[in-house]
């Protein structure tokens, strides 16, 4: 009888060492929580919302325009921002009129809160990086910004698949239909 009573221990220890790992690879390598502070990224995620950011994602293919992205602020990694990409390496962008255009198209965006107030120049997005932009673009610190200004992919976390809290704004992420603008970003 103690025989049993030893071996259920230690397969129980075992179970839980297991059990505790598995979670340790999980939060470490695929998936973490997130909390959305302010308010850059409405209509689409409130202050106070949780999600889930999918790290590993970035690992097998680049990111794409429309992803909604986690990244470290390069002026202080500790930092994260949310944002969500509208350009990748070697596509252009600039802003007319509150209006937003990728390689000289304009992008269709139902998911910004209000046409943005000011202009941007032409740029050329850079080898590696992506340009990306927060959906309440008046009030958001993002890639118009010269400190945060274009993001390497070596600063991004991963990107957001899931609001799970407040369960009654649960929901899946997807990324928008972009019927003209193509993304075919390449890792070097």
């Amino acid at each position: 009888m103690l025989e049993i009573k030893k071996s259920e221990f230690r397969e129980n220890v075992e179970a839980f060492a297991i059990a505790v790992i598995t979670i340790l690879f999980i939060m470490i390598f695929v998936v973490q929580s997130f909390l959305v502070k302010g308010s850059s990224m409405e209509p689409t995620l409130w202050d106070g919302e949780r999600l889930l950011v999918n790290k590993f994602i970035y690992r097998f293919r680049p990111p794409q325009t429309g992803d909604i992205i986690v990244l470290k602020y390069p002026k202080n990694p500790t930092v994260k921002y949310i944002k969500r990409v509208i350009a990748g390496p070697n596509q252009t962008v600039y802003i007319r009129d509150g209006k937003v255009y990728v390689d000289g198209q304009e992008l269709k965006e139902p998911y910004i809160k209000e046409a943005m107030i000011t202009d941007y120049d032409f740029v050329t997005v850079p080898e590696r990086t992506v340009f990306a932009m927060g959906d309440n673009r008046n009030y958001s610190k993002d890639s118009r910004d010269p400190d945060v200004g274009f993001v390497p992919y070596d600063n991004l976390v991963g990107k957001a698949i899931f609001v799970f809290w407040p369960i009654p704004k649960m929901k899946i992420l997807l990324n928008p239909k972009y019927p003209k603008v193509e993304h075919n970003f390449q890792y070097d």
